[in-house]
């Protein structure tokens, strides 16, 4: 049939918006991970219908896919995949949340030293697993 949209497994033909847990499904997240990811991404924005349920139109089922991709794959920040978005995507670089937990270490030194934790060791630990990322 031409000018028709082929359905997908679902029945629905690919422009068909989706509910929450049918995106959640699909992406592999859980409905709270979505919501959560609306009050940090102003772009993500479903339609609201009765009883607030969510409808995701096909913009927005590529921009989760593309959060999803910048968080879990990449191993982006939420702040980092923000910053990704909002500059195109390829300009910015991955924030690991490994780096981010390092410098929360170095910020907090002072407590770790009391507690017994020897943060040099730490630090060139850290230094050493950056290097073999590269």
């Amino acid at each position: 049939m031409v000018g028709f949209d082929v359905p997908d497994d679902n029945g629905k033909a690919p422009a068909a918006m989706l509910a929450i847990g049918e995106l959640a499904d699909r992406i592999g997240v859980p409905t709270h991970v979505l919501r959560y990811w609306e009050t940090r991404f102003p772009q993500l924005k479903p339609l609201q219908r009765s009883g607030r349920r969510r409808y995701y139109r096909a913009e927005d089922v590529a921009l989760a896919e593309r959060i999803h991709h910048l968080l879990h794959v990449q191993g982006f920040t939420v702040e980092g995949a923000r910053k990704a978005l909002s500059e195109g995507g390829a300009k910015a670089a991955p924030a690991p949340a490994v780096e981010v937990r390092a410098e929360r270490a170095t910020e907090n030194d002072t407590m770790r030293q009391a507690q017994g934790v020897p943060v040099a060791a730490l630090v060139a630990l850290r230094q050493r697993l950056a290097a073999a990322l590269d």
